[in-house]
C-alpha cells in the first residue's frame, strides 16, 4: 500500500534568496544530482539520507537560480534539441518508500520531476545490502505505479543491488535484462534508464546494459572512455549540502567531468 503523502509543514529555516535579477550570469552546464532516501532518520552511516527540510532548501536553491529539476529521460530529450541549459537531472537510487511519502510532495511543490531507480527483485523489501544502519522499506508495485502516475520516471537499479562487475554472465544478464522487463510489466511503459549499483561498472557491464536496450545508464564518476550515455556521471547530494556547498559542486561539475556532454 502507498502511505499518505500529505505535505509536511514548510521548513523552519529561511529559504535561499533569489539571485538578483540584474546580475549577469551564464546558464550552467547540465548535471545530474544523486539522492537516495528522504527522511528524518538521524542514523545515516552511508550519508545517503536527506531530511525533508534540507531537500526543500536545496530545491529552493535550484529554483532561485532559474534551474528546474527534471528526470534523466527529460534531461536527455532536452539535450537532444540543445535545450538542456537551465535543467538539472534529479535521481533517487534504491526506490525507498519515502520517495513517495516524503520526496514526492516536495518535488510537486516545486514543479520538479525525477528518476527513481528501483530494485525489481526486492519489491516491498528492505535495504538488506547495507550491513549497518537502519532498515528502510522499499517500494512495492503499487508504490511504483503511484510514482509513475505522478509524473516520475521509473528506471532500473537491477534486481538485488549487487556489484555487477563481480557477477557471472548469467547473473549479470538477469540483473540488467530481467529487471527491465519486470518494471515494464508493472508500469506498462518502456524502461529507458539503468543505474549501476554502488556506481561500479566496467566494459562488460556497460556492454550488458547496451545489449538489454537501455537508452542511458547512470554511474557516479565519469565512465570508461567511449561509454557516453551508458555511464552518465552524477553528483552526490547529502544532508550537509547547504547553498554554499551546492554552488561549489555546480561550479566544479564541468571541471571534474561531472557535467553532461552536449550532443
Amino acid at each position: 500500500m502507498v502511505a499518505d503523502i500529505t505535505a509536511a509543514p514548510p521548513a523552519a529555516e529561511p529559504l535561499p534568496a533569489p539571485v538578483p535579477q540584474g546580475r549577469p550570469k551564464r546558464p550552467p552546464a547540465a548535471w545530474v544530482a544523486m539522492y537516495h532516501s528522504v527522511s528524518n532518520c538521524p542514523d545515516d552511516p552511508y550519508d545517503i539520507t536527506v531530511t525533508p527540510g534540507r531537500l526543500e532548501r536545496q530545491f529552493a536553491w535550484l529554483a532561485a537560480r532559474g534551474l528546474r529539476g527534471v528526470s534523466v529521460r527529460e534531461l536527455l530529450a532536452a539535450r537532444a534539441h540543445g535545450q538542456e541549459r537551465g535543467l538539472v537531472g534529479l535521481t533517487f537510487d534504491d526506490g525507498y518508500t519515502d520517495f513517495v511519502t516524503t520526496a514526492l510532495p516536495v518535488l510537486h511543490r516545486w514543479g520538479f520531476t525525477a528518476t527513481v531507480f528501483v530494485l525489481a527483485g526486492l519489491l516491498d523489501g528492505e535495504n538488506a545490502w547495507e550491513l549497518i544502519g537502519p532498515r528502510k522499506a522499499l517500494l512495492d508495485a503499487d508504490g511504483i505505479r503511484f510514482a509513475a502516475g505522478a509524473g516520475m520516471e521509473i528506471a532500473s537499479h537491477g534486481l538485488h543491488h549487487i556489484d555487477l562487475t563481480a557477477a557471472h554472465d548469467e547473473e549479470l544478464d538477469a540483473e540488467v535484462t530481467e529487471s527491465r522487463h519486470q518494471l515494464a510489466r508493472i508500469t506498462g511503459d518502456d524502461v529507458e534508464g539503468f543505474c549501476y549499483p554502488y556506481g561500479h561498472l566496467d566494459e562488460r557491464t556497460v556492454d550488458a546494459v547496451r545489449r538489454a536496450g537501455y537508452r542511458y545508464a547512470c554511474a557516479i564518476k565519469p565512465g570508461p572512455a567511449g561509454s557516453g550515455d551508458l555511464a552518465l556521471p552524477r553528483i552526490h547530494i547529502g544532508e550537509a549540502d547547504t547553498s554554499m556547498r551546492l554552488e561549489l559542486k555546480r561550479r566544479l561539475a564541468r571541471v571534474c567531468g561531472r557535467a553532461l556532454e552536449a550532443v
